[in-house]
């Protein structure tokens, strides 16, 4: 009898008991959500989670800064190596300014990228950077080439760009905006770095075999990172198999391309001893820079470093400017207070339409992360301690999301926070410095032109030049929204709904 009374108890206890801790348990869980910080395991780390977030790797890591007092988060990865992400003002400063020379590409980004940069000014460091950076920063603070960069973006604008925009207008044509932004750049930067116009904005949208080549040999290099060892694209490197050999035939078009122009140039200024040409390359030349190897590299560095960074930026800025239609009434009344034509020193004045590319790239900057390899050990503002060989990657991306920096409406495109009204009520720009705005290059300023140095470390900074245009009467172009899928790998795909974008 007892044992059954006991057995009847637990039947009807039991059931409740269970029920109790289960619904305790669930509460719990809905009152104290998970942690956005990884766990880090013995030997491993946290390689598991960081692994599983590779397509999503930007926002994830932008998520746990913005939870982290300090900006900064240390990932223990495999055998103890350590990778730091830093959205801290203090320490973006301390690595491109206080200690610049301990933060360094490294070998292994300077072996993942040889093949297809070689020794250009964005695969090298120290001295042979230094040296690189020197001529270039001479080159481009000419007002001759300045002039060049001028007429060449006119021109592609008027006879291209533009036409395009009006047709599509008049025929009511879907256009991919990032596209044709892509090639757009892709033309201006080719003609301004050595003279040639691979005519890819043409009406007929044709593929250029060195663009394409260009394209190919970007992404493959790219991939090179993200594998689980570099030994991985070594062997197939070695044995001229899959991805490794198209990016051997992709890096070869494009060297043979630019090494063919670089002789034919050279050729020319022993025939004639100057060269009529204005562009990067031929001042290059001109200046005594002959060595074909050094010229090669160094344009293909350029072309590459303006190439997706403009497009990114003027598509993810028509795309706010869709979205905020009264930001879009105060540019063109703006533009509608200067000339017809597109002067120059007009365009430096135009502050609002400066401080709305300088918003675009608070938010979407075209570098959303950039790493850097420790040459010896430190320890930064913050307190955090760098081990030699540890990889630093200051987050532009999520600086410009930091509610410490931008404050609580760090999320609005908002372009007036770069703006001041002076005593005649008139906008006038605020400057700020690299290392409080999240936005790669410095101050921005529509007066002239960069030379890929932060503005910390050389008093200037990336500069950025708009130019007056338009479509047809302002009439609507309509376009397809592209939004970013995974903006480390600058992977596109096209949004759930479509809009129509005003230029």
């Amino acid at each position: 009898m007892l044992i059954q009374l006991l057995t009847l108890l637990f039947i009807v206890i039991f059931p409740v008991f269970i029920f109790k801790i289960i619904t305790k348990s669930s509460k719990s869980r809905k009152t104290t959500p998970p942690s956005i910080f990884p766990k880090s395991y013995p030997v491993i780390g946290s390689s598991l989670v960081v692994k599983s977030h590779r397509e999503d790797r930007v926002q994830w890591t932008t998520q746990i800064l913005q939870s982290s007092p300090s900006g900064t988060f240390t990932f223990n990865l495999l055998f103890g190596r350590r990778h730091i992400f830093t959205a801290n003002p203090a320490n973006v400063k301390h690595m491109l300014k206080t200690r610049f020379s301990n933060y360094q590409k490294g070998p292994v980004s300077y072996s993942g990228l040889f093949d297809f940069l070689g020794n250009g000014i964005f695969n090298v460091d120290g001295e042979s950077w230094k040296f690189q950076r020197q001529v270039a920063s001479h080159e481009f603070n000419t007002k001759s080439l300045r002039k060049f960069i001028q007429t060449v973006v006119d021109t592609e604008l008027n006879d291209r760009l533009i036409p395009m925009f009006s047709d599509a207008t008049v025929d009511k044509t879907v256009l991919d905006l990032q596209e044709i932004l892509q090639r757009f750049a892709f033309d201006n930067v080719c003609k301004i770095a050595f003279g040639f116009d691979p005519a890819c904005l043409s009406p007929s949208l044709p593929s250029a075999e060195f663009a394409e080549a260009f394209e190919d040999a970007t992404n493959i290099s790219s991939r090179r990172f993200r594998a689980l060892s570099s030994l991985s694209w070594k062997i197939k490197r070695f044995f001229e198999v899959g991805s490794e050999k198209r990016l051997r035939i992709a890096v070869a078009r494009v060297r043979d391309f630019a090494m063919k122009i670089v002789r034919e140039k050279k050729q020319e200024l022993a025939d004639k001893s100057s060269l009529e040409s204005v562009d990067l390359l031929s001042r290059f030349l001109c200046s005594g820079h002959t060595d074909e190897n050094f010229a090669t590299d160094i344009v293909i560095s350029f072309i590459l470093a303006g190439r997706d960074t403009t497009s990114a930026a003027l598509t993810w800025f028509f795309w706010l400017l869709s979205q905020n239609p009264e930001v879009e009434k105060e540019i063109l009344k703006e533009i509608k207070g200067k000339s017809d034509m597109p002067v120059f020193e007009e365009v430096k004045d135009m502050v609002y339409t400066h401080a709305c590319l300088c918003e675009t790239m608070r938010l979407y900057p075209p570098v959303p992360v950039d790493g850097k390899r420790a040459v010896d050990d430190d320890v930064l503002p913050d307190g955090t301690v760098v081990k030699k060989g540890s990889v630093v990657t200051y987050h532009p991306y999520a600086m410009g999301r930091m509610e410490m920096i931008w404050g609580s409406d760090w999320a609005e495109f908002n372009p007036e926070r770069w703006l001041q009204r002076d005593e005649e009520g008139k906008w006038s720009f605020v400057g700020r410095s690299l290392h409080l705005s999240g936005v790669p290059g410095g101050t921005q300023d529509l007066s002239g032109e960069g030379d890929g140095v932060s503005a910390d470390e050389k008093g200037g900074g990336w500069r950025s030049k708009a130019v007056q245009g338009g479509a047809g009467d302002g009439g609507w172009v309509p376009a397809v929204v592209y939004c970013f899928s995974d903006i480390e790998n600058e992977r596109w795909i096209p949004c759930q709904d479509s809009g129509q974008c005003r230029v």
